[in-house]
């Protein structure tokens, strides 16, 4: 399975666009569960405060679960490490 790295700005994005959603971390931890992650709602926390690594099929899930183009999670996130 692939992860991507964390990231401060990325996991902001996430954030962003979960509130934008109306949605609690709970609510989308259940909706991306329903679609087979077995994320739990503390490390989804990690990787919205850029502590956490995220799998690419979790990315998925979200995506679906917010019905955004995958390039808003990236918005504003820099090639420097």
């Amino acid at each position: 399975m692939s992860k991507l790295l964390n990231n401060a700005v990325f996991g902001r994005n996430i954030r962003k666009i979960r509130d934008s959603r109306g949605l609690t971390q709970e609510q989308t931890v259940a909706r991306m569960q329903l679609l087979g992650s077995p994320l739990s709602r503390s490390a989804y926390a990690g990787i919205e405060l850029g502590k956490g690594n995220i799998f690419v099929s979790d990315l998925v899930a979200l995506q679906k679960i917010f019905n955004v183009d995958f390039s808003e999670f990236f918005d504003g996130v820099t090639t420097e490490r």
